[in-house]
C-alpha cells in the first residue's frame, strides 16, 4: 500500500506537530529508521526459529511464517498511520494514553516496556548459546540445565554494558553503527538462503518425514501451534521500532510510515525463505535417523546452533564460519536496538506521568535519557536469572509484545472518530474494517500464546500497577495524571475475559520449553483445559475481541480531552480540528 499525503477537508493550512517538543536530537533519516525496524526483526529468531518451527509442523511450518507475516502486516499498517500522525518517542506506550487516558496508557505502556526490556537479554542468551558449541566457549552455557555458567554471566554483563556505552554515546552514532550491522544482518541470511538452496536442494524433504503436513488430520493445529511456540511471532516482532524512535527522526511524518512498513516487509521475506532453505537443505538421512521432524532437536549441535550445524553437515565450511560470526552480530544488533527503544519507552512513560521523572534525565551533550538506558540494562540482566535459555523467554516476550500491539488499533479507531480530518502522511485504507480486524488479530495471537504465558503476564501487569501506584502516592513525578476510569474501564473485562478463554482453551503453555525456568510460578501456570473445541475457540476469541473493540472506541476520550493530553505534541495554538 502506497504512502500518501492527505490534507484536512476543512480549508486552511494543515496542522503540524511540534517536532521540538520531545527535546531529543533528530539525527536519524529514512535509512536509519528503516534499518532500526528491519534490524529489530532480524535477530536471534532467524538463528533458532526455523528448527523449532520444523520440529512442530514439519515442512508446513513455511505456512506458519506466511500466515504470521500476513497477520502482522495489518498491525504494521495501523502503526504506520499512528507513527506519522504522532511522531513521539515511545509511541506505542503513548498512543493509548492520548486516546483513552491514563489508565489505558499505563497498562499498554507497561506492556511496551516489559516486552522491550526482555529482548536485549534474550539476544545476549542467543549469542552465548550459539557460541557454546565452540570448544573455547563451551563452558559459557550448560545445555544439560539450560543455564549460564559464571563465565557466561560475565560475558552477558559485558555485552549488556557494550549496549549501554553505544547508547550513551549518542543516537547519531547508534544509527551509524546500526546501519552497518543491519546491512550485515540482512546480507548473511540472504547469502545463506541462496547458497543452501542452490547447492543442497532436496525437494523430497518437502514431503518426507511424514508428509508436508506431517499429520494430515491436524495440519491446522500443527501450523497454528508453531506460530507462537516456534518463535515465529517473536522473530517477526520489532517492525514498530521506527515508531518508538520517532522523537529522533529527522523527518518523522514522511519517514516513520515508510520505515515501519519497509522493516516488516524485509523481515517477512527473509524469514519465509530462510525456513524453506532450512527444510530443503537438511540431509535426508537425518530424517531417517530421527524418524521424524520432531526428533531433530535431539541432536545437541543442531539444537544449539541450527544453521551453523546445517552448513557444516552440508560441507559448507566457509558459510558455517560466517554464520557463527553472525550469531554475534545479528542478536547483538537487535539487542542494541531494543536497549535504545526500551529507554525511550521509559522516557515516554515518565513524560505521561506514570513513573518517576528521573527517567527523563538526559545527558547535556548527547541529550540521551541516560538513567533509562542504565536501568534498562540492569533489568535486562535480572531477566537472565529466572529465564536462563532462549526458548524460555520467547513466550513471555511474544505475549507482552502483542498485548502492546493491541493498543494501536484501539487508538487508531479513537483518532479516526474524534480527529478524522487531521492530516496523515499515511492513511490506512478501510480503517473502519482493518482497525477492529487488527485488534482481533492481536487478541487471537495472545490466546495462541497459551494459558501459561498469559497467566504470567497477568502477574507482571499487577506488578506494573503496583509500581505506578507507588510512584503516584510518593509524588515521584509532578505530572502524575488523574485516573481516567470512564474511558478505559473496558480494560479489566478484556484482560479477565481473555484469561478465562485462555484457561478454557487449547494452548496450555505456549509450547515446548517456554515455561521452563518460570521458577516459583511454575506450579501456578498449569495447562489449559481444552474445553473449547479447536477452530470454534478462535471464533469465540475473535467475537469477544470485536465486542471489546467497539465498546472501547465508543468510550474513548472526547476530542477536547485528547487535545489536552496532546499539548506536548500539538500546542494549544495548533489546536486539532
Amino acid at each position: 500500500m502506497a504512502v500518501t499525503t492527505t490534507r484536512p477537508a476543512a480549508a486552511g493550512p494543515a496542522r503540524q506537530p511540534n517536532l521540538d517538543a520531545e527535546g531529543l536530537k533528530r539525527d536519524v533519516g529514512l535509512v536509519g529508521m528503516t534499518w532500526a525496524s528491519a534490524g529489530s526483526v532480524i535477530g536471534s529468531g532467524w538463528l533458532f526459529g526455523a528448527l523449532l518451527v520444523t520440529e512442530l509442523a514439519g515442512p508446513s511450518g513455511i505456512l506458519a511464517w506466511v500466515i504470521a507475516s500476513v497477520l502482522l502486516v495489518f498491525i504494521a499498517l495501523i502503526i504506520a498511520e499512528l507513527g506519522g500522525l504522532l511522531p513521539v518517542t515511545g509511541g506505542l506506550s503513548r498512543f493509548p494514553h492520548y486516546s483513552f487516558g491514563s489508565f489505558a496508557g499505563g497498562t499498554f505502556g507497561w506492556m511496551s516496556y516489559i516486552q522491550a526490556a526482555t529482548v536485549a537479554p534474550i539476544e545476549v542468551l542467543a549469542t552465548i548459546q550459539y557460541f557454546s558449541t565452540v570448544s573455547w566457549a563451551s563452558s559459557w552455557y550448560k545445555p544439560s540445565t539450560n543455564t549460564l555458567s559464571g563465565t557466561g554471566i560475565g560475558i552477558a554483563v559485558l555485552l549488556m554494558a557494550f549496549f549501554v556505552v553505544v547508547n550513551l554515546y549518542g543516537i547519531k552514532w547508534f544509527a551509524r553503527l546500526n546501519n552497518s550491522v543491519t546491512t550485515w544482518k540482512v546480507f548473511v541470511p540472504v547469502l545463506a538462503i541462496i547458497w543452501l538452496m542452490t547447492t543442497h536442494f532436496h525437494s523430497g524433504n518437502l514431503t518426507g518425514g511424514g508428509g508436508f503436513f506431517v499429520h494430515p488430520g491436524g495440519a491446522g493445529r500443527n501450523i497454528i501451534g508453531a506460530i507462537v511456540p516456534g518463535g515465529v511471532i517473536f522473530s517477526l516482532l520489532g517492525f514498530e521500532q521506527a515508531a518508538q524512535l520517532a522523537g529522533e527522526s529527522s523527518n518523522p511524518q514522511r519517514d516513520i510510515p515508510r520505515a515501519v512498513i519497509g522493516g516488516m516487509a524485509i523481515g517477512a521475506v527473509v524469514y519465509i525463505l530462510a525456513q524453506l532453505a532450512f527444510v530443503v537443505a537438511l540431509k535426508p538421512d537425518l530424517l531417517v535417523h530421527f524418524h521424524s521432524w520432531a526428533g531433530l532437536a535431539k541432536d545437541g549441535p543442531l539444537a544449539a546452533s541450527p544453521y551453523y550445524t546445517l552448513a557444516g553437515l552440508a560441507g559448507l565450511g566457509f558459510l558455517a564460519n560466517i554464520l557463527r560470526v553472525d550469531a554475534v552480530i545479528s542478536p547483538g544488533g537487535t539487542g542494541l536496538v531494543y536497549m535504545t527503544a526500551t529507554s525511550r519507552l521509559s522516557y515516554g512513560l515518565s513524560k505521561n506521568g506514570y513513573i518517576p521523572a528521573i527517567f527523563e534525565k538526559e545527558s547535556r551533550r548527547t541529550r540521551i535519557p541516560w538513567f533509562g538506558v542504565i536501568l534498562t540494562a540492569i533489568i535486562g540482566l535480572l531477566f537472565l536469572l529466572p529465564f536462563p535459555s532462549w526458548s524460555s523467554l520467547v513466550g513471555i516476550v511474544t505475549g507482552a509484545s502483542v498485548l502492546m500491539y493491541a493498543g494501536a488499533p484501539l487508538a487508531l479507531g479513537a483518532f479516526r472518530k474524534t480527529h478524522p480530518h487531521l492530516p496523515r502522511p499515511y492513511r490506512l485504507p478501510y480503517a473502519k474494517v482493518l482497525a477492529p480486524f487488527g485488534f482481533m488479530v492481536a487478541s487471537v495471537i495472545v490466546y495462541w500464546s497459551g494459558w501459561g504465558v498469559y497467566s504470567t503476564l497477568m502477574i507482571v501487569i499487577v506488578l506494573g500497577y503496583l509500581l505506578m501506584l507507588l510512584s503516584g502516592v510518593f509524588k515521584l513525578n509532578p505530572h502524575t495524571p488523574k485516573i481516567d476510569w470512564g474511558a478505559a474501564w473496558w480494560i479489566l473485562p478484556y484482560l479477565v475475559g481473555l484469561g478465562i478463554l485462555s484457561y478454557l482453551g487449547n494452548f496450555p503453555s505456549g509450547g515446548v520449553g517456554i515455561i521452563n525456568g518460570v521458577g516459583v510460578f511454575k506450579n501456578v501456570l498449569v495447562g489449559a483445559h481444552g474445553h473449547l473445541p479447536f477452530w470454534y475457540d478462535l471464533g469465540i476469541v475473535a467475537a469477544f475481541s470485536l465486542v471489546i473493540y467497539f465498546v472501547a472506541v465508543a468510550m474513548s476520550l472526547p476530542r477536547q480531552q485528547m487535545d489536552k493530553y496532546m499539548e506536548d505534541v500539538y500546542p494549544p495554538s495548533e489546536a486539532l480540528h
